[in-house]
């Protein structure tokens, strides 16, 4: 069976191995993690006929540089990280052959802010209940393959034919610094004021620097802000907004913890957490608020 292998000359900003999480793990306090736009995820495992829920690299902002150990196929989906292989760029959401030696490199990054590698075959990455991706806990690497450090070295066995797969141009998603992201009402959503619930679908709220995997701060608090009763520390999500004490909202994202004593004022949608998962400090959104629709069909 061929394998190719990747070898990291350069770690880029934050690179990691994530496939689609730990679902199901979360009333042990074990984080969701994954991927964090899925869409895109999905895309490039699609690109190169992977099985649904095959590891890929996750790239933030600044990428890696790759050294490629024998010949393979690859796609790289999500932002736009300007790739470029031997010093040319490469198109996104096609599949790319790559050979003995290249090197893969990325620029600026134009649009969006995390990128997906995927890479046909099956990937030699250490599990843990059940999935590859990078897992951190109390300062502890519970999946070390997964967490990318320069001179690591991924191998992926490959035993199928090259896929020539391409994507069409309005399939493409966009991405914009400005965003309307819709959410539902949370539990202690009805404690709010009046004034605040105006001000929180009123203003445009700004990414901090504080924003990662686990979480997105966002800069503006929320006027007249001042709960009436103590929040329990009660079960979170991805996607979960908190308040704080202050008044800022958080939103939680894929490795953010699985328990929390912030108020919780609603949840962003599934669709639209990819899309804030493209999203950067100092982009703005708008939080709009949408109705929650049960469909028990889904449940049984």
């Amino acid at each position: 069976m061929p394998k190719i292998k990747l070898e990291f000359i350069k770690t880029g900003l934050h690179t990691s191995v994530q496939d689609l999480g730990r679902l199901g793990n979360q009333a042990y306090g074990i984080p969701v993690n994954g991927a964090m736009d899925k869409s895109s995820y999905r895309l490039a495992n699609d690109l190169v006929g992977n099985k649904p829920g095959s590891p890929v690299l996750e790239i933030t902002l600044i990428g890696p540089e790759i050294r490629f150990q024998g010949s393979g196929q690859i796609a790289i989906t999500g932002a736009n990280i300007s790739p470029m292989i031997n010093g040319r760029r490469v198109k996104m959401y096609n599949p790319i052959l790559v050979n003995e030696g290249d090197r893969l490199k990325f620029g600026k990054c134009l649009r969006g802010c995390r990128s997906y590698l995927a890479v046909r075959g099956n990937w030699e990455v250490k599990k843990w209940l059940n999935s590859a991706s990078a897992s951190t806990v109390d300062g502890k690497e519970l999946t070390p393959d997964s967490i990318i450090q320069e001179g690591s070295v991924i191998s992926v066995h490959d035993s199928s034919k090259s896929v020539n797969a391409r994507l069409f141009e309005g399939k493409k998603p966009s991405y914009s610094s400005n965003q309307t992201i819709r959410m539902i009402a949370g539990p202690e959503y009805e404690q709010l004021t009046r004034n605040t619930i105006e001000d929180l679908f009123r203003k445009s709220f700004s990414i901090s620097q504080d924003a990662d995997r686990m979480g997105y701060r966002l800069n503006e608090s929320l006027v007249d802000f001042n709960p009436e009763n103590e929040v329990i520390s009660s079960g979170i999500v991805p996607g979960t907004i908190q308040i704080t004490n202050s008044g800022l909202p958080i939103i939680l994202m894929a490795d953010g913890q699985t328990s929390g004593g912030y108020f919780r004022m609603g949840n962003v949608i599934t669709e639209d957490l990819d899309k804030l998962a493209q999203m950067k400090p100092g982009d703005q959104l708008r939080l709009k608020l949408v109705p929650y629709h049960y469909n028990s069909s889904e449940n049984q």
